[in-house]
């Protein structure tokens, strides 16, 4: 994935250089052109400083575009309406998911859990994601205590899958639901 400029960045540079060139003319006693751009570039720069201030990276996505447009043509639009909301910059909040973790008491206010990578399972056309978090403060039992319910949270007929691949780190699979059934039935084991 290729580095992006963010909102607020670009919004702090346009107030940068306006605010620079407010000054310059000001100096150079071009009023007409140093009141305008001097006024307005200050308040946008605060703005964009206040933005970056609040501002969430974009998690690391996996997922190459075709996959991605092949998910918006085939897949459930909840699953690509997930990974367009974690794969963008967010501001005013502590986390990705922040009001989803909430709602499933999977979320702790000193130590939120961070979500840092997601990436798109497909099996047999039908698809679903793996999602790293970061656990921190919630303990990795309360995650397996929701697990039926993180299935069908995020997107119908979805099954999760919970692995804890390091300290304070999980995986949380969300696979479909069919093909989980299937790979039980014929292996016998989950």
């Amino acid at each position: 994935m290729k580095k992006q400029l963010s909102p607020a960045s670009l919004v702090s540079i346009t107030g940068s250089i306006l605010a620079v060139t407010g000054l310059i003319s000001y100096f150079k006693d071009a009023t007409n052109l140093s009141v305008p751009t001097f006024f307005y570039g200050v308040p946008i720069l605060l703005i964009g400083l206040a933005m970056k201030n609040s501002e969430i990276q974009p998690v690391k996505s996996l997922i190459s575009s075709s996959q991605l447009m092949k998910l918006k043509d085939q897949g459930p639009k909840e699953l690509s309406d997930l990974i367009g909301d974690v794969t963008r910059f967010r501001y005013g909040q502590r986390a990705h998911l922040e009001t989803s973790l909430q709602a499933l008491k999977l979320w702790d206010d000193n130590k939120p859990p961070q979500l840092r990578e997601i990436e798109l399972i497909e099996i047999e056309h039908q698809f679903g994601v793996r999602m790293k978090f970061e656990f921190l403060g919630v303990p990795i039992e309360k995650w397996q205590d929701k697990k039926d319910r993180l299935g069908r949270f995020f997107a119908k007929d979805l099954i999760a899958d919970i692995a804890c691949s390091s300290p304070g780190e999980l995986s949380l699979q969300l696979l479909p639901k069919s093909q989980t059934l299937e790979k039980t039935n014929i292996d016998g084991t989950e």
